[in-house]
């Protein structure tokens, strides 16, 4: 009789409260996140001194902690692809935007060569947890994918590739020390135009110089594109200024020479090279940075200076990123800017508060820029890994609204380890947000070497070690099957079917007691 009154009392519950949520043990709603347990993969690519791309498949799934807790992240790794694409150290990686489940890897390397690859955007058929292992010496889980395949090598440049970027699916532009940018066509690969940077006069030879005797340090360090399309920024070797082009035209649009007093701030003294080495737009387009050795300076659309930022403790900074604007537009995250150290950290700084004249960049009172405030950082000696991290990618966790503010950050350190983190969004938008309270005042908390302290943002997910020096990392969101949808949906019904009973077996016993 008892148990067919609890029975009833089951039908009803389900009958009143829908299916994504569930009661608790105290009568309260609290929503299931289905959503969130769904498992995606994260395609990661890393190039390495040692002359091989390596393709590592993280699959991520959704746990329960403990009993009744939220649901947690964590990361299983594979093997895709393992290629000896160069003769030489690979440089630099670009990975063009999905079209028809398909995706185009270029690399670039000290060998003069730009290699293609076709891979698939696909997740993998069978899962890594469901998959036997395929035989391998060091243990690891292997999964194949016969539809990655090369496609060729492009040999226009007649030195090292430097950078490659794919502002479309259709154009792929490649800066090398030969001093020039090429724009080929991916429908046939055919070099369609190429740009040509002026060989900088020798001016002493600075810190650093690998140039031979009686030669000047000369290339393309690295190129942005703006979001239009229509304007594109460099920064060479040997040269204390920003060049901008025309994309229209192809042709130069004008030179921008950076200030004594400005590379001073950013750390560049009289040694110093005084030259860019990274240049990166923000998504909507409003403002781009640019990196140097031990500093960076945001400039405005107008080109002028409007922000310095500097590590501290100071580090060379080996990577530049903004957050893309995935939020709302009362959520902008297209003001956080993130870049890699020396050291081993990932540090996250707002933009927003650039231009702010009251905050202003030390020691130089007289050259009126503001120092952009840190409101986090992901510390790898935390987890155990000190190394440098030589480049990273922030991605967006496919799911449910509150998903897609919990974005990953894929980290790769010279060392060899991959490490994946999930990303407290909401913290470094609240510290953000506190700073504004403050219009611009920067708080800072000394620590016991008297640098500031910086909260730690971001929680390691998992690591894989590669074996290999890295240079280069890329990584993205793998698309989904039709079959692993429909796999999927029914796992979070039966998922959602044994909490509803197990709920409804502790409102029970709670009511019975």
């Amino acid at each position: 009789m008892g148990k067919r009154k609890r029975a009833a009392e089951a039908d009803g519950i389900n009958s009143k409260v829908p299916s994504t949520q569930l009661r608790n043990g105290t009568g309260t709603i609290k929503k299931a996140k289905t959503e969130a347990s769904k498992p995606f993969t994260v395609q990661i690519v890393v190039g390495t001194y040692e002359r091989i791309l390596h393709g590592i498949a993280a699959t991520v799934t959704a746990k329960k902690a403990s009993k009744g807790g939220d649901h947690d992240l964590a990361v299983q790794f594979a093997d895709t692809f393992l290629f000896n694409a160069h003769s030489s150290a690979i440089r630099c990686l670009a990975l063009s935007p999905i079209k028809q489940d398909k995706i185009t890897l270029a690399s670039g390397g000290s060998d003069q060569t730009v290699n293609l690859y076709q891979l698939s955007a696909r997740e993998p058929s069978t899962r890594v947890d469901h998959r036997p292992p395929l035989p391998s010496l060091a243990g690891r889980t292997i999964v194949e994918n016969p539809r990655n395949r090369e496609l060729g090598s492009l040999q226009h440049h007649a030195a090292s590739v430097n950078a490659l970027k794919f502002p479309t699916r259709s154009k792929l532009l490649s800066a090398a020390d030969d001093n020039t940018i090429a724009v080929a066509r991916t429908r046939d690969w055919t070099v369609l135009s190429t740009i040509k940077i002026p060989i900088p006069k020798a001016h002493g030879r600075p810190s650093g110089d690998t140039a031979p005797l009686g030669g000047t340090p000369a290339g393309v360090n690295d190129l942005a594109i703006h979001p239009s399309m229509k304007l594109m920024v460099s920064v060479s070797k040997g040269e204390k200024c920003m060049r901008l082009w025309n994309l229209v035209t192809g042709k130069k649009a004008g030179v921008l020479n950076f200030d004594k007093t400005l590379l001073q701030a950013v750390g560049e003294g009289r040694w110093g090279r005084g030259e860019g080495a990274r240049v990166e737009w923000n998504s909507p387009g409003e403002e781009f940075v640019v990196a140097f050795e031990k500093g960076a300076v945001v400039f405005g659309l107008d080109s002028e200076p409007k922000g310095i930022v500097k590590p501290s403790p100071p580090s060379k900074i080996h990577q530049i990123h903004y957050i893309d604007d995935h939020g709302t537009n009362d959520e902008d995250h297209s003001h956080i800017l993130a870049l890699s150290t020396e050291d081993g950290r990932v540090v996250f700084y707002s933009t927003k508060l650039a231009g702010n004249r009251e905050n202003v960049a030390e020691p130089n009172p007289s050259h009126q820029i503001s120092m952009c405030p840190a409101i986090g950082e992901i510390r790898g000696w935390a987890e155990g890994s000190g190394s440098r991290v030589k480049d990273f990618e922030l991605l967006k966790v496919p799911g449910t609204e509150s998903m897609t503010r919990l974005p990953l950050v894929v980290t790769a350190s010279s060392e060899g380890s991959v490490a994946v983190w999930a990303l407290d969004l909401p913290a470094i938008l609240k510290e953000s947000a506190s700073l504004d309270d403050q219009a611009g005042l920067k708080s800072i908390n000394p620590g016991g070497d008297g640098s500031e302290v910086i909260q730690q943002v971001g929680r390691l997910l998992g690591k894989y070690e590669t074996g290999n020096r890295i240079t280069c990392l890329k990584a993205f969101i793998m698309v989904r099957t039709p079959e692993e949808e429909e796999e999927d949906a029914s796992r979070s019904a039966l998922a959602d079917h044994v909490d509803a009973n197990r709920d409804i077996e502790e409102t029970s016993g709670s009511g019975s007691d």
